[in-house]
């Protein structure tokens, strides 16, 4: 009996000391080298696994950066020009100059312009809101107000007034990371390029319906109307869909297109007061 004990133990042990050796040699053959320049990359990188890069986490990004041969469309929004240069730096390759981004509100429609004519008594949620009705005013393209872009901000960089119903962009928070555009369900956030003084100048409607019922629904509406378009030297300004837009990387904020607008619905943020045009002539008179 003790000797039937004593082989089984011992054919067991050997049966484990075999199997031991295939799973090494085995994993040997199948080991997958990691870059050690993966680790380096991925301390430099601000940890915030945001998804900004479009990459699911830092280290996929700082994967990404070690296997690329350029870092063309590769970019960290929240580490920004110093992060991608130190990467650069232990990687031996060029990091292309990004223009820094910041998030924008595509609507104005504060209960001043866009009369609430309904009442909504259902989940405090804009993407259910969104599927459910077309809102608490007349335009189905508006900000619902519910905050979803909020709660999805993690860099605290948005919040909603109250007298407005709308959320708030804090531009020195604001790291461009994309989560706000993605939790809107109206496509109302856009990531435009950051200028020097904070200026921003946009169309800040989304109201894709003819003048008459946009402008009836909200106030300060685009309506389409190409007045914009007419006076922009620049070609920065095109029109679609009874909507226009201007485009950050043309746009040169002469603001010719702000006096033109009849509706008020392009916005020109941190800019100084034009001054009244009889002292601007009074100034080229006397030199």
């Amino acid at each position: 009996m003790s000797s039937t004990i004593l082989i089984t133990i011992i054919s067991l042990s050997l049966l484990a000391l075999i199997s031991a050796v295939i799973l090494y040699f085995v994993a040997q053959k199948f080991k997958i080298s990691e870059d050690a320049r993966i680790d380096e990359v991925q301390a430099i990188l601000p940890a915030a696994n945001c998804g900004g890069c479009g990459f699911a986490g830092c280290r996929n990004f700082a994967e990404a950066l070690v296997q690329a041969e350029t870092f063309d469309g590769l970019n960290c929004p929240v580490g920004g020009a110093e992060a991608m240069g130190l990467a650069a730096k232990i990687l031996g390759k060029v990091a292309p100059f990004v223009d820094p981004l910041t998030a924008v509100l595509l609507c104005n429609g504060t209960p001043e312009f866009r009369p609430r004519t309904s009442i909504y008594n259902g989940a405090s949620d804009c993407r259910i809101s969104h599927n459910l009705y077309i809102g608490e005013t007349d335009c189905s393209y508006g900000c619902l107000g519910n905050g979803d872009c909020v709660r999805a901000c993690t860099f605290d960089a948005m919040y909603m007034n109250n007298a407005t119903e709308l959320p708030v962009i804090t531009d020195d928070k604001c790291v461009a990371c994309g989560a706000c555009v993605k939790a809107c369900p109206r496509n109302l956030i856009e990531l435009r390029k950051k200028a020097k003084k904070e200026r921003k100048l946009y169309v800040a409607c989304s109201n894709c319906d003819k003048g008459g019922p946009a402008k009836r629904a909200c106030s300060v509406a685009c309506t389409g109307c190409t007045k914009c378009l007419k006076v922009c030297e620049f070609g920065a300004i095109t029109i679609e869909n009874n909507l226009a837009y201007i485009d950050a990387t043309k746009c040169t904020f002469c603001r010719k297109c702000v006096s033109e607008c009849a509706t008020s619905s392009i916005i020109e943020i941190n800019f100084p007061s034009k001054k009244p045009k009889a002292e601007v002539l009074a100034e080229s008179v006397n030199g």
